[in-house]
């Protein structure tokens, strides 16, 4: 039988969020690493035109975009690599998990990074997301935001994943490039079993 890893990154590497998902409770994951990429603020979202419109509260301003994490091989833009490989969570997932997963991460791509992540021993397949091209920003659009509650659950992901695993990725991830935003959810066609809160 295969064994398939996912090296998650951001939301996705809490057991939780990543469980309410796949609808069933998943064991503690793999702290794991990533080197040769670099995790960055450059997945981008049309907040008025995506499944989920978020209003700022208090006022009830409606971002037109919204930043997420996103992962990038370095090299594609002629740069070297820094040496500060991107922590992350290894779950191990059926296939049909994995699928699972490709609807809830819409705007990213599976890849295959099986031979470039530290810690997956015992894995015939490793998959991370990675920005689609049509979601990808590599600089933020005018008027974008990072929603605060899907910062506090990436940074309480990393704090769960092991002694030095939130340190880690505060020192493998830049500070968000926009202002981070208390937000309520004012749309929701929201496939069932994803999470709500960003």
């Amino acid at each position: 039988m295969t064994r398939i890893g996912v090296f998650a990154y951001g939301s996705l590497a809490s057991p939780h969020s990543a469980g309410r998902t796949l609808g069933r409770e998943l064991p503690s994951p793999r702290p794991a690493s990533l080197p040769g990429w670099r995790r960055r603020w450059t997945i981008v979202r049309d907040n008025l035109h995506s499944e989920k419109k978020f209003a700022v509260e208090p006022g009830g301003r409606v971002p037109r975009w919204i930043l997420g994490l996103n992962i990038e091989p370095y090299g594609e833009a002629g740069e070297a690599g820094d040496g500060q490989a991107p922590n992350g969570a290894l779950f191990e997932l059926s296939e049909a998990e994995v699928d699972r997963l490709d609807l809830r991460e819409m705007r990213y791509d599976r890849v295959d990074v099986s031979d470039r992540v530290a810690g997956a021993e015992g894995f015939d397949l490793v998959v991370a997301y990675r920005a689609k091209r049509s979601h990808h920003a590599p600089s933020p659009p005018a008027g974008a935001v990072v929603l605060a509650p899907y910062l506090r659950a990436v940074e309480k992901a990393f704090a769960a994943l092991g002694e030095g695993e939130l340190e880690a990725y505060r020192r493998t991830t830049p500070a968000p490039p926009v202002e981070a935003v208390e937000v309520v959810l004012v749309e929701d066609q929201i496939p069932p079993g994803n999470p709500r809160g960003w």
